[in-house]
């Protein structure tokens, strides 16, 4: 995440390595985020995980979806999961993407999927916006 001169830089360089079907890619970093990891890179966390487990070390995958899955159950939230935020992304991107000037392809690319139709698998459905959508037919 750190550019050249040593900076949080603009995007995450996630490596084929460690992605899923190692379908590695550059992902853009929210400005939001990117200040967010600068304060905690002044906060002396230079190196290793920005979360860690209790131990101190890097979480496992079982460790993050077990933490969201009791996050949700402590806050009531029913019917999340640790994959909620995937899909409320995914949907969210696919939604505003055309703002941007991009298309379904460009969700497709940031979400890291192989095909497209994967991507629509994960969008959900507005009938307020298909309401809204047939009004301007």
């Amino acid at each position: 995440m750190l550019d050249p001169s040593g900076e949080v830089g603009s995007t995450i360089e996630l490596q084929d390595k460690i992605a899923k079907k190692r379908s590695g890619r550059s992902i853009p970093l929210h400005a939001d985020l990117r200040e967010a990891l600068s304060a905690v890179r002044q906060l002396g966390v230079n190196q290793g995980p920005v979360i860690r487990s209790q131990q101190g070390g890097a979480m496992t995958p079982l460790s993050i979806v077990v933490w969201f899955h009791r996050a949700f159950k402590t806050l009531d939230l029913k019917g999340c999961s640790s994959h909620s935020g995937r899909r409320t992304f995914i949907t969210r991107a696919a939604r505003l993407v055309h703002k941007a000037g991009g298309s379904l392809r460009d969700v497709q690319l940031l979400a890291g999927h192989r095909s497209i139709q994967t991507t629509q698998g994960y969008i959900d459905g507005d009938t307020d916006a298909q309401r809204a959508l047939i009004s301007l037919i």
